[in-house]
């Protein structure tokens, strides 16, 4: 399960190392404000998938890809992030 999401960070950084032509995930890491976009897009259908019980899982996968390219846009690092929450355990 987690395999998939760190797979997605890898995806991310390589991506910025290695552009590649016309690549969508290249067009979120280099375009903050469609990156950002696309986050609020992509939470706004989640939460209508939600309330309409359908495509949640659907929706659910875009927000978590999309979220995984604005952090990486944005040099927010996941392990960073991990870190937070660790600190916040009670």
């Amino acid at each position: 399960m987690l395999k998939s999401i760190e797979n997605l960070f890898k995806l991310a950084r390589s991506r910025k190392e290695n552009p590649i032509k016309d690549s969508y995930t290249n067009k979120l890491l280099s375009n903050k404000s469609l990156s950002k976009d696309k986050v609020l897009e992509e939470i706004n259908e989640l939460i209508e998938a939600v309330e309409n019980n359908s495509n949640k899982t659907h929706e659910a996968a875009d927000v978590l890809y999309h979220l995984v390219m604005y952090l990486e846009s944005n040099d927010i690092k996941i392990e960073d992030v991990m870190v937070e929450l660790d600190k916040r355990k009670k």
